[in-house]
């Protein structure tokens, strides 16, 4: 006899079900409409003849005032070579954290004493204000690019150790100890097993962490200015237009917005297997 009861949907698939992911172009969609409200907003608070603004335009332009700005910011002020100093120095400071980090966190990960030895570094590395290596940096390193660059590294190196010796950590039990069971070294678990199946997320990790290595960039550059986006908003703030200020904080959102894109399809290329699963 046939069950009466009709067929309930899924609590995951019915709409507005909690953790239920939107589909590409809902997300496309709830995302350009976030753009709109801040793009409403703005216009709203700084529409009108200056003095009749809810904003004065020496704190906010107008939209088209700020983005009116732009050829003076690219010609005027060579936003391409600023742009190409600070990522040179992002990834000169973040590639020297990779370096380091990610080998002592494989090791602290597969073994746990040297994680225990490595914990009050790593604990004072990752709760220090970053604020504070600024003058910390200016006494070990000057004031020149090797104090940047090395700011940056000192900001990041905590995290990037932290988030790869957690992932070795995460790869399951089972695994290594069936690799000890069909007669595996500790060396070859290690590098069979460990590695292989936690590289993913530290890559994944690592991409991550860049776009926070990025957003350092400014305090990075606030001593000895000469280039760098952190520069160019510096004097932008204190000798104008403030406007360049606001397109500042836009590029950097885009250049690390389109690192970050390149380093997710990068991922797909190095370990195709995360393609097929996600």
């Amino acid at each position: 006899m046939a069950d009466p009861t009709p067929p309930t949907a899924s609590p995951r698939s019915a709409p507005g079900a909690l953790r239920r992911p939107p589909s590409l172009a809902a997300r496309a969609l709830a995302g350009s409409a976030c753009l709109g409200v801040i793009f409403l907003v703005w216009w709203w608070a700084t529409r009108g003849a200056a003095e009749e603004r809810l904003i004065s335009p020496a704190t906010l332009g107008s939209p088209s005032e700020v983005f009116g700005s732009f050829k003076s910011l690219w010609f005027d002020r060579a936003l391409t070579r600023h742009t190409a100093a600070s990522v040179w120095r992002v990834m000169q400071g973040f590639g020297l954290a990779v370096l380091i980090g990610v080998p002592l966190g494989i090791l602290a990960g597969c073994f746990p004493l040297l994680g225990a030895f490595l914990a009050p570094l790593n604990l004072f590395g990752r709760n220090v204000p970053v604020a504070a290596l600024i003058p910390l940096t200016m006494l070990w390193f000057g004031i020149d690019e090797l104090q940047k660059v090395m700011f940056i590294f000192i900001a990041s190196v905590a995290f990037v150790l932290s988030d790869a010796m957690q992932n070795v950590i995460n790869v399951e039990q089972k695994y290594v100890d069936t690799a000890y069971t069909l007669g595996a070294s500790r060396r070859q678990v290690i590098f069979k097993v460990l590695l292989p199946m936690a590289l993913p997320d530290i890559f994944n990790s690592l991409r991550l962490l860049f776009g926070v290595g990025f957003g350092y960039i400014i305090l990075a550059e606030v001593v000895n200015m000469d280039r760098g986006l952190g520069t160019l908003i510096t004097v932008s703030e204190r000798r104008g237009p403030r406007e360049h200020v606001y397109l500042c904080l836009i590029v950097i959102t885009l250049v690390a917005y389109a690192i970050d894109r390149l380093i997710y399809r990068l991922g797909f290329l190095l370990f195709p297997h995360r393609r097929r699963s996600s």
